[in-house]
């Protein structure tokens, strides 16, 4: 069956969030249709529907001019088992002593590497981009000086990957949370692949909205593997949710964004501890210095 594409980009979520409504009484009758914020940094959202046959190209123009878009741009995809593409193309990643595997490479997990699988079917967060792999390595940094977590949590968690290194190295209960909640059952799943069912609690929640991360904090170890808007905007939540003493682990920030979320934490009471850059993303390691967040 073939699918067609249909995106286009624009300023302002609200706009966007209204030409993605738009799309949805098309016909035909799109499939999908997805709005997101680019992270480029340029402030503009994608808007996309998909289709199963070729959308009308008049309308389109029409409803890109009605909401102040571009042009939409429209493509055939050819037809592809993506399953079995990820699986040829997704190799094994290494962070330190962390092995990211597919459930296909399971037998190439190398003695004495702490396994973590991720189904091919489930990509994102998988190791592979810069953010990830840029967790990781700092956890195992974390792990090379000999510290020990006691209660961690991971916001905005994807696949769970970094709440289940987590688990997987302290004796520590894991909280995961993901405000999508086609994140969220990815998440379960994997944790539950992974035999970790009774170590790490998967939850749906924007930022620290939830009573269960309430209950739980003071944290000890917070990952967020977000964006730069979201990170700071949570940056007093950040603070009152993680004991002094504590680490933050930031990432989805892209090299140009770190000095700003940077300064953003140190108001709100926090030292940088460790910055790195994988390609085009900064992964910082905050140090939480006082008791409350100067806002």
């Amino acid at each position: 069956m073939p699918t067609f594409t249909a995106l286009t980009t624009l300023e302002g979520q609200a706009a966007a969030q209204a030409l993605g409504d738009a799309l949805e009484a098309m016909a035909p009758e799109p499939t999908g249709v997805g709005v997101f914020e680019l992270e480029d940094g340029s402030g503009l959202w994608e808007v996309g529907g998909y289709f199963t046959e070729a959308p009308d190209e008049i309308v389109l123009a029409l409803l890109a001019k009605a909401h102040g878009a571009k042009d939409f741009s429209v493509s055939e995809l050819p037809e592809v088992d993506w399953v079995a593409h990820v699986k040829r193309e997704l190799a094994p990643v290494e962070a330190g002593r962390f092995f990211v595997h597919g459930a296909h490479d399971a037998d190439k997990v190398p003695p004495g590497k702490v396994a973590l699988k991720i189904e091919a079917a489930m990509a994102f967060g998988t190791g592979h981009h810069g953010t990830t792999l840029g967790c990781l390595t700092a956890l195992d940094e974390m792990l090379n000086r000999g510290m020990v977590k006691r209660n961690v949590a991971d916001i905005g968690c994807g696949t769970a990957v970094l709440a289940m290194a987590a688990a997987k190295v302290w004796p520590a209960p894991v909280l995961a949370s993901d405000i999508d909640e086609v994140a969220v059952d990815v998440a379960r799943a994997n944790v539950e692949a992974n035999g970790l069912s009774g170590s790490v609690h998967v939850i749906e929640a924007a930022g620290f909205d939830h009573e269960a991360l309430h209950a739980a904090a003071p944290f000890d170890l917070v990952f967020a593997n977000i964006l730069k808007g979201p990170l700071l905007a949570l940056a007093p939540d950040m603070a009152s949710h993680i004991a002094p003493g504590g680490q933050a682990i930031l990432s989805g920030i892209l090299n140009p964004q770190a000095d700003e979320v940077i300064k953003r934490y140190a108001e709100c009471g926090f030292a940088l501890a460790s910055r790195s850059e994988y390609g085009e993303w900064t992964t910082l390691v905050l140090d939480r210095k006082q008791a409350g967040p100067a806002g």
